[in-house]
């Protein structure tokens, strides 16, 4: 619980009752390898933070090809935030790239959170901020870099995750096939 408390806590100033509350609104979730936290086709029911493993966000394209856009790891927020709040049907997939951990806050929940710190609205925003920027800063080199550089700023910006993964959904979030990402593993060995 340590690692959510001090996470919230970089975006905004909350007293230990507000803490305890918030806390007291999360439910522990245990996930297994593959499975989904949300699901195309579905309403998203949670809100969560990571608190063990790995977790890739994906979608299929008009092809029917699987496309991973983004991968979040231990102690982050993990929600297709939007469809959240909306309450309505999800156009991807969140699923469990390793054995996850979560908190997990339900819309009720969430929503009372909300309604009962007045401050919360506004962590919450720059949470959201925070988030947005940083799958901005990982995306960006991936569209005017060669496959070789996307590669070594996938291993700066996820150290060790090329290693927790399956290669094909990494291969799939740097726009290559599978074997140009074993080449380029071989050539930089």
């Amino acid at each position: 619980m340590e690692p959510f408390i001090n996470y919230i806590l970089q975006f905004g100033n909350l007293n230990q009752q507000q803490t305890d509350f918030i806390l007291s609104k999360a439910k522990t979730l245990q996930m297994h390898k593959e499975e989904y936290f949300s699901e195309a086709g579905k309403v998203p029911r949670f809100v969560g933070f990571l608190l063990k493993g790995v977790v890739r966000f994906c979608y299929y394209n008009n092809k029917g090809e699987e496309i991973t856009h983004s991968f979040v790891e231990e102690n982050n927020f993990v929600s297709d935030q939007q469809r959240f709040e909306a309450q309505i049907i999800s156009s991807e997939y969140i699923q469990a790239e390793t054995d996850c951990e979560f908190l997990v806050f339900s819309k009720k929940d969430w929503d009372e959170i909300g309604n009962t710190i007045l401050s919360w609205k506004e962590i919450e925003n720059l949470i959201l901020k925070n988030c947005l920027l940083k799958a901005i800063e990982r995306r960006s080199p991936l569209v005017s870099e060669d496959a070789t550089s996307r590669y070594f700023l996938f291993n700066e910006h996820f150290p060790g995750l090329v290693n927790r993964v399956p290669l094909a959904h990494v291969a799939s979030y740097l726009g290559i096939t599978q074997q140009s990402l074993s080449r380029i593993r071989r050539n930089v060995r």
